[in-house]
This record gives structure tokens, sequence and C-alpha cells, in this order.
């Protein structure tokens, strides 16, 4: 089937079903290796993407700023596709698998639930828990990959849930075994992404990470934080120990073969 056609296909349904959403179609040109479609609303962008080397069709979603896509691309769906041996009937399956991406009860919550992005200049904390836990894989290597799968089943990032399973643990651990070198690491980690953090990581940093800390620690790690995270830390200590709103229930997202299961029914 010849890749020309195949694409148009299959980007004319993913656009069929952004459009009703909202979305708008952008004029957006490929390379020798690339075959782009790109359509994005005032939060969101999706493009679909076929890369002729590696024969791959992928629908990628990013956030949007005040000048345009984000870039910070995520892969929601990869399918192989060989223009000399597929046809219409496997160029179907992929635009099928695409528009659920996009129009799943899911992908419609993320839209309404998604802001656009701030300018990386601005100064008035825009670091979200996603970014907060990416900073602790300077720390924990294994990080990378937990927070790859929390991403892959799970929107938005649930930043108090995945603080308290994967990374309060490690740090109960690091600061019992930490000399002075590691407890300042740790102190301007905490320190730099407070001062950057929205609301959320703010308080993900003071009343789940500071306050889960082992008490014989604080002492310790007090004297590495910035003047600011002192002051708020002291306020959050009112909280331990009490039971805090739980972090509502996300969705999980169906697996690629959940998804491909469902089709053929």
């Amino acid at each position: 089937m010849d890749i020309k056609v195949a694409f148009k296909s299959i980007s004319d349904k993913v656009e069929g079903a952004l459009m009703a959403q909202g979305f708008k179609k952008q004029k957006v040109s490929g390379n020798d290796n690339e075959m782009v479609s790109l359509y994005t609303s005032e939060t969101l962008a999706y493009s679909v993407v076929y890369f002729k080397d590696k024969m791959h069709m992928v629908m990628r979603q990013c956030q949007m700023t005040e000048e345009g896509p984000d870039n910070d691309w995520k892969t929601l769906a990869t399918w192989m596709f060989d223009p000399s041996s597929d046809t219409q009937k496997e160029a179907d399956s992929i635009a099928n698998d695409f528009v659920e991406n996009c129009s799943s009860v899911t992908a419609v919550k993320r839209l309404k639930t998604t802001k656009k992005k701030k300018k990386k200049n601005d100064d008035d904390g825009n670091a979200d828990p996603l970014f907060l836990a990416k900073r602790f894989v300077n720390i924990f290597p294994e990080l990378k990959e937990e927070i790859k799968k929390e991403e892959d089943c799970y929107y938005p990032f649930r930043g108090v849930t995945f603080t308290k399973a994967s990374i309060v643990p490690k740090l109960e651990t690091y600061v019992k075994r930490a000399n002075k070198k590691d407890m300042e690491k740790l102190g301007t980690l905490l320190s730099n992404q407070y001062s950057n953090g929205d609301a959320d990581t703010r308080s993900i940093i003071t009343i789940v990470i500071l306050n889960s800390l082992p008490e014989e620690s604080h002492e310790a790690i007090n004297e590495f934080l910035s003047d600011e995270l002192k002051t708020a830390w002291k306020a959050a200590l009112k909280f331990k120990g009490k039971t805090v709103k739980p972090e509502k229930p996300k969705k999980k997202k169906k697996t690629m073969a959940e998804r491909l299961q469902g089709m053929q029914r």
C-alpha cells in the first residue's frame, strides 16, 4: 500500500476525532525520513508521525505553551507499518487505536484538566510533581523506570501516591546512611524544587517528604534547607501524623494488548 495513502487515511481519522474536540490541524512539514501531521488545542498537541527508516507509525502528545507545542513529546502508541506488505486493513487498525488514544474518556478528561504551560522564564513556581520526581533520579537511578511505568498507567501523574510509594521509602534508607555531603545534596535538591515548585509540589516536599523522614535526621537535613523551606516545614510539622485528604483515584490507562482485544470483540 502506498505509504502516502496509508498515512493520509490514518491522519484523516485522527483529525476527525480531534476536530470534534476543538483541535485545529496545523501546517507542518516533515523531512526525508518523517511524515508528520499536527493538531493543537489551547492546552494540548497531538501528532501522527511515520518514520520511514523504522517503518513505525507513531502517535504522540505534548502540552502547549504560549509559543506552541513544548515539544516534550510523549509516545501514546507505536505500530509497525510496512508499505510493501500491509494493506488498508492494517491502516484502519492503526487509525482506530490512535482515535481511541485521543478520544477516550481519559483523553477527554486530560484535555479538560490540562493547563497551558507557562514560559520557562516565568519565576512564579511552575515545576510540577512529575518534574520533582524526575529530579530524584539523580539520587536514585532506579526511579527512572518507576516514573515511566507511572506515566504509562496514569494521567495526570499521581504525585502524592508516587512519592509515598517510591520516593519516601528510599529516602528513609538514604538519610540513615547519609554523610554530610549526601545531606547537603538532598537539602539543595529539596530547596531548589520548593522554590520553583507549584502548590502541589511544595506540599509534597513538606508534608509528604520531610514529614516522613526519621526524626533523628531532622537536624541534619535542616542545616541544608533554604530559609524559605525551613519556615514552611516548621508549619507543616503540625500536620505530621494527621490524616490529610487523599489524592483522588485516577483511572488506569488500558494497555495496548487490552485495547487491541477490545477492538477484536
